[in-house]
């Protein structure tokens, strides 16, 4: 098994990858709680505490919640 790298180890351009990664991650999350937040329990598809468990898992949490956890509404 390599090594793990440390973060000294990592050049500028690895680090800034890792930090906007992050950043991108975080604001996702965000954006979809405060989404699921401000919604009623009938403007979501299924249990809204399971929503926000969902949200928590990486990139695909809140994507997943924003493609399938928002109720669509009818004309």
């Amino acid at each position: 098994m390599a090594d793990k790298k440390k973060w000294r180890d990592l050049d500028t351009r690895q680090r800034r990858a890792i930090i906007v990664g992050g950043t991108v991650q975080a604001a996702l999350a965000l954006a979809a709680w405060y989404d699921l937040s401000h919604r009623s329990s009938d403007q979501v598809n299924g249990p809204k505490p399971l929503w926000a468990f969902i949200i928590a898992i990486n990139f695909i949490g809140p994507l997943a919640y924003f493609r399938f956890g928002r109720a669509r509404r009818r004309s």
